[in-house]
């Protein structure tokens, strides 16, 4: 047994070994700025001195250098700045999840407390603006007039009562928002406030908040309470 055991170290060492063989070699394959000045010092020491080496062939070979070894030195530069913006956005990320936002949709969501809010987009001034909100059957629980608005975002605020004063349950009632515009009634865009679930980084699409309505990049969000 105690053959097998030592067999097994001596075979982990040669790995080890083959491993810093390996890293060495891949170390002594870059040409560092030493090796160069050394390989050009060598060169000027065998050459002709019937024919000496030209002048702007040395000088355009040391400029070669000099930059390459200047743009791997940025390239260096440019992935550790990526890394640590990757770091910033996953603290950002980090901080949004049990937050809410304000996300375009016909669903109000009550909490608890008996709140629900919301705001309904106005591309031009309307009149008479109403809002509806019915349960998951599709019954009128509520009508919240809002009277005459400017053009842009009309803030709401539901207490989560009935016509009656009844306060309802905590859950997802359907929202519509319906105005008029120079004498004519139409339905109008309303976003409400989503819960944050979970969020994720995405590559080019940035920050990715996930709430139950679904997936949408941070950028798409008007707003985050």
């Amino acid at each position: 047994m105690s053959n097998d055991i030592s067999t097994s170290s001596s075979y982990l060492d040669s790995l080890r070994w083959q491993d810093k063989q390996a890293a060495s070699k891949e170390k002594s394959d870059a040409l560092t700025q030493e090796d160069f000045f050394s390989l050009l010092t060598q060169q000027l020491s065998f050459q002709d001195p019937s024919k000496p080496a030209d002048n702007d062939q040395m000088i355009a070979q040391m400029t070669n250098f000099t930059m390459a070894e200047g743009i791997s030195n940025l390239n260096s530069n440019f992935e550790s700045l990526a890394a640590s913006m990757t770091s910033n956005s996953a603290l950002q990320a980090s901080t949004l999840v049990g937050k809410q936002a304000l996300l375009e949709s016909d669903t109000l969501d009550l909490n608890a407390a008996g709140d629900a809010r919301g705001s309904v987009v106005a591309e031009k001034p309307v009149e008479s603006l109403k809002l509806r909100i019915e349960d998951e059957s599709g019954q009128l629980v509520r009508t919240i007039d809002l009277g005459s608005q400017p053009a842009g975002a009309v803030r709401f605020a539901w207490d989560g009562k009935n016509e009656a004063g009844e306060r309802l349950p905590p859950g997802e009632y359907k929202i519509k928002a319906e105005g008029s515009t120079n004498g004519e009634f139409s339905s109008l865009p309303i976003a409400t406030f989503k819960n944050i679930e979970s969020v994720n980084i995405n590559g080019a699409n940035g920050i990715i908040i996930n709430t139950k309505e679904g997936a949408v990049r941070l950028t798409d969000v008007a707003e985050i309470a």
